[in-house]
């Protein structure tokens, strides 16, 4: 069994910065990619930051340059730093992971954390 486990959410003021953390832990044999999502009332699911196994990293265009995906693989954790907060950024953040199991048969699959509220007052 895998648990994603997330902290790191809060109230924070415009202009504000978070540090998001998510670690794996359970019957990992490997993690591939590691992502953040984030929902907002009334809005579809999305795909806020993405980071391979070997660091390559990928951000949806209303973050660039404002926040910074990174993981540290001896940790299982993937962490969000989130600088110049501004309130669309606020919503439930989930963290994702693909991840291979130990054991046999082996399998891989995406689980997800429980989510972290962030939210951005003006």
């Amino acid at each position: 069994q895998v648990q994603l486990v997330e902290s790191g959410g809060g109230l924070v003021q415009a202009g504000g910065s978070l540090r998001l953390s998510c670690a794996a832990s359970g019957s990992i044999f490997s993690i591939n990619a590691m992502c953040w999502y984030r929902q907002a009332p009334g809005k579809l699911r999305e795909l806020v930051a993405a980071i391979t196994s070997g660091g390559r990293t990928n951000y949806v265009d209303s973050v660039k340059g404002r926040f910074t995906i990174s993981r540290d693989n001896a940790k299982n954790t993937v962490y969000l730093q989130m600088n110049s907060l501004k309130p669309e950024d606020t919503a439930v953040y989930l963290c994702n992971a693909n991840i291979r199991t130990t054991g046999w048969p082996s399998y891989e699959y995406d689980y997800w954390g429980q989510g972290t509220q962030v939210t951005v007052s003006s």
